[in-house]
């Protein structure tokens, strides 16, 4: 499923992460759990990846990982907001010291015009450290921007780590 580059990639991070005694968490809503499938893709995985949530509802992401019902009320699911308080609930929630959360909304359904099908928030926290990256993938395919989300999940794990 995923190329061999984007195995690579996730490798060194891995390698990095495991170098500086990092511990990785990912929260994830519309991959679904592919960012963590990424991550364990790579053998050895299981001394950095300390676990990984799927938050597919909004429940989930109140539940586990302490989203504000009212951050998901004022701003939805699919925001800058719910996307940085998924990333530090899955700090608060787990043994990591590194967490990538995503959310977003892969289509073909589910868009608006102001929320159309391909955004995609991100965010990564690493103690004080936190960023949040928004991208519109447009209307590619549910499977190609689930797949770009994970590149870009990736990218945002390279600049914490």
């Amino acid at each position: 499923m995923f190329s061999d580059d984007l195995i690579r990639r996730a490798a060194e991070i891995l390698e990095t992460a495991r170098a500086e005694g990092v511990k990785i968490v990912t929260a994830e809503s519309c991959t679904g759990g592919l960012v963590a499938g990424l991550l364990t893709e790579v053998a050895g995985s299981s001394d950095v990846v300390e676990r990984g949530f799927v938050t597919y509802s909004n429940d989930a992401k109140t539940d586990l990982l302490g989203v504000p019902p009212g951050t998901l009320d004022a701003h939805g699911a699919v925001s800058r907001q719910t996307a940085l308080a998924m990333a530090a609930g899955a700090l608060v929630n787990s043994r990591a010291d590194l967490a990538v959360a995503v959310t977003g909304i892969a289509g073909p359904g589910g868009g608006s015009l102001e929320k159309p099908v391909g955004l995609v928030h991100f965010a990564a926290a690493r103690g004080d450290a936190m960023i949040h990256r928004e991208e519109r993938f447009g209307a590619i395919g549910r499977d190609r921007v689930r797949l770009k989300a994970v590149e870009t999940a990736l990218a945002l794990l390279s600049r914490l780590v």
